[in-house]
């Protein structure tokens, strides 16, 4: 348990340090920054609080198959928060693209997940790990994402710091203070995406999502419904039972996306159903 005095503040850019937490003086601590609102805003919050006494590093693990502009929001995110971008990679797939992974594993996803979060994220993360010690992690668990929280440190890690939830921030929160900083989110958001996952990511069964792809992202639909079809994997749920991509009607309609709240971050352990 952290011992943390009374006081304090918890706004973005607030540097009252009424607060004071023994247990974080003088440590490493690792946010694992994934393109998205949250952990944007969660790498600025932990070096304001933390960052005087400490070692911050800002870390990320790029994937291929991202949206390009998520590279341009990175880029405003270092600036806003003043820190460099560390880039992490699996040195067995230094390209970081997804398509690699599937075709060298032959299988794209499954209940338990999809072989690129593995590989191109966790992995990555644990070579990282050999190679630079770490007192605490920090992730974009908002304070609508607790139990998620609370299952992570449970059957992952128990050193992570919630800087988010204890600030109080939601999600739209995240996005609200981007906008605010003058940051514009990636533009997948716009575009009607629950997050800055990659473009067709493979662990969303969701015709809804399906079909958003197909509409915005045609030749990355594509991609994945031929490879997925060539591999085997039915990638997509309708009415209870799993198809191809190629079998999808574009004017199937399933749960709204504002219902994802999901990112593919890089401790990902949940699907887009």
């Amino acid at each position: 348990m952290r011992n943390v005095a009374a006081g304090g503040c918890r706004e973005i850019g607030c540097n009252d340090t009424r607060e004071f937490d023994v247990s974080v003086y003088r440590k490493t601590i690792a946010v694992w920054f994934s393109c998205g609102a949250a952990s944007a805003v969660a790498a600025k919050l932990t070096l304001d609080k933390y960052g005087a006494d400490n070692r911050v590093l800002i870390l990320n693990n790029p994937v291929a198959e991202e949206d390009y502009d998520n590279r341009r929001f990175a880029d405003d995110v270092a600036k806003w928060i003043g820190s460099p971008i560390i880039t992490v990679t699996n040195s067995q797939f230094p390209d970081a693209r997804c398509v690699d992974v599937w075709n060298d594993r032959r299988f794209m996803s499954g209940p338990l997940g999809a072989p690129c979060t593995v590989l191109l994220k966790k992995h990555a993360r644990h070579q990282w790990e050999n190679d630079n010690h770490t007192d605490w992690h920090v992730l974009g668990f908002t304070v609508d994402e607790v139990k998620r929280h609370e299952r992570f440190t449970m059957s992952e890690r128990d050193n992570v710091l919630p800087v988010l939830i204890d600030a109080g921030l939601t999600k739209q929160d995240c996005v609200d203070v981007l906008l605010r900083a003058g940051i514009e989110p990636p533009r997948v958001y716009a575009l009607g995406f629950p997050n800055a996952n990659c473009i067709g990511c493979v662990k969303a069964s969701s015709p809804t999502y399906w079909n958003l792809v197909r509409r915005t992202f045609p030749d990355a639909f594509w991609e994945r419904a031929m490879l997925s079809r060539s591999i085997g994997a039915r990638l997509v749920r309708v009415n209870g039972e799993r198809i191809f991509l190629d079998e999808l009607d574009p004017s199937v309609v399933g749960r709204p996306l504002s219902s994802m709240n999901v990112e593919c971050g890089t401790f990902c352990e949940e699907a887009i159903t």
